[in-house]
């Protein structure tokens, strides 16, 4: 049996992730917040962005975290760095076609989560209001 036709039950899609599938790490990597932001921002983009235009547009997020971030998304395939041999050097990033490609997966989330935005925001209100009403431990 093929190892995709063994992932078509959802049991063990989840025992691969658990157990023994090499995604793990790429997981891990995508459930960083950072990751996300990052490649949206470079999916959004006309075309190849520079350093600090990246981090003009990601509110909050350090030199060193950007740097970490898209080395670590160079790695695993999904963005490209350019570098041209100026003075200073001029580096942009841009998605690789594998990039591309989860750009639409992280987008359709991204479009999920806008349209449930309220019922998210509620759920959590509601949740910190039952935790409130609870005895506290002495």
């Amino acid at each position: 049996m093929d190892t995709v036709d063994r992932w078509l039950d959802p049991s063990d899609l989840v025992d691969s992730y658990v157990h023994r599938c090499p995604a793990r790490e790429l997981l891990a990597v995508l459930a960083d917040k950072w990751v996300l932001l990052v490649l949206g921002v470079l999916r959004a983009s006309d075309g190849p962005v520079r350093f600090n235009a990246l981090r003009r547009r990601l509110d909050g997020i350090t030199q060193k975290m950007l740097t970490q971030t898209l080395r670590t998304l160079e790695r695993e395939g999904l963005v490209h760095r350019a570098v041209y041999p100026t003075v200073p050097p001029r580096v942009e990033y841009s998605l690789t076609e594998l990039g591309r490609d989860l750009g639409r997966i992280t987008h359709a989330m991204g479009m999920w989560i806008v349209a449930h935005q309220e019922q998210l925001s509620t759920a959590r209100v509601e949740f910190d209001e039952r935790e409130a009403q609870l005895p506290q431990p002495v």
